[in-house]
């Protein structure tokens, strides 16, 4: 073994030449203390060798410049590199969500929630962790619920014919909790925790608003939990992923949450990605 990477930073260490540094957001999923900002004692104590292990630095922060990378694309040697982020923050950024209190949805596969916050909130026993994002946190956690527990009912096109015939003001009256299998990881962290799809009404559009709703109340929940462990009080909400783009979901969630629904200015990780440069950039003097 010679290095313990993250994928971005490997593919980094491609045009840097480097390969013994990462940034805060991915080193937490190995282990990083985002707080302290170190690596943890206790990964010493398991006979780990530490040196395998990178220097940590802020999301952003100039690690090099290009090398032969440069001669293969046939780009100046000047050109900075950054350390990266996960894709869940570099999503949050591309929306150009900037203030405490602001949160975003990501709708795809499954439900993810963060909001920004102006202090970690850390609860593995509700599944919220936080990444470091400047000087501010992420704070959030993802369910098991969403669009491929919808998936399992019925096709994307089925999705969109049965949403039109929704109407999003009046409720359903069901207490759904949908997932696919047993588990949930937040915002209950529970392994065992049962599907909660019954009783069906007999009409397919019903059957899809509860489910919509039932997304929606889990939702709520999540911003609901953050509050209670110290993050601060929803204030508006962007949405990204495929769901963002279902007009009843948007208007049976606004209803749960009662904040403002904010147009996101990008739906791709990597707008995120460059905003982040950018900022790196001019914080290295650089531009």
């Amino acid at each position: 073994v010679h290095a313990v990477l993250h994928q971005g930073d490997w593919i980094a260490g491609q045009f840097s030449g480097r390969f013994d540094v990462s940034d805060e957001n991915n080193s937490l999923k190995t282990g990083y203390d985002a707080e302290a900002r170190r690596w943890p004692d206790w990964i010493a104590a398991t006979g780990m060798r530490m040196a395998l292990l990178p220097a940590v630095v802020r999301p952003g922060s100039v690690t090099g410049t290009l090398t032969a990378a440069a001669d293969l694309f046939g780009l100046p040697r000047e050109v900075a590199i950054v350390a990266g982020t996960t894709d869940g923050c570099a999503s949050f950024l591309a929306t150009g969500a900037t203030g405490v209190g602001e949160g975003v949805t990501a709708l795809g596969s499954s439900l993810t929630i963060k909001i920004l916050s102006g202090r970690p909130i850390f609860a593995p026993r509700y599944g919220i962790y936080s990444h470091r994002l400047g000087d501010a946190w992420l704070a959030g956690g993802a369910s098991n619920t969403g669009g491929k527990v919808l998936a399992q009912h019925f096709t994307l096109d089925r999705i969109v014919e049965l949403s039109a015939a929704i109407d999003p003001a009046t409720q359903t009256g069901l207490d759904y909790y949908p997932l696919g299998v047993p588990g949930e990881r937040f915002p209950i962290a529970d392994p065992s925790l049962q599907p909660r799809l019954l009783p069906r009404p007999a009409s397919d559009a019903d059957y899809l608003k509860a489910m919509l709703e039932g997304i929606a109340a889990i939702e709520a929940l999540g911003y609901r939990r953050l509050a209670e462990l110290g993050a601060p009080k929803l204030t508006s909400v962007r949405s990204v992923g495929g769901g963002a783009a279902n007009a009843a979901w948007t208007a049976i969630r606004r209803r749960k949450l009662g904040v403002d629904f904010l147009p996101a200015l990008s739906n791709e990780a990597a707008a995120g990605t460059a905003r982040l440069a950018l900022m790196g950039a001019k914080e290295a003097g650089l531009l």
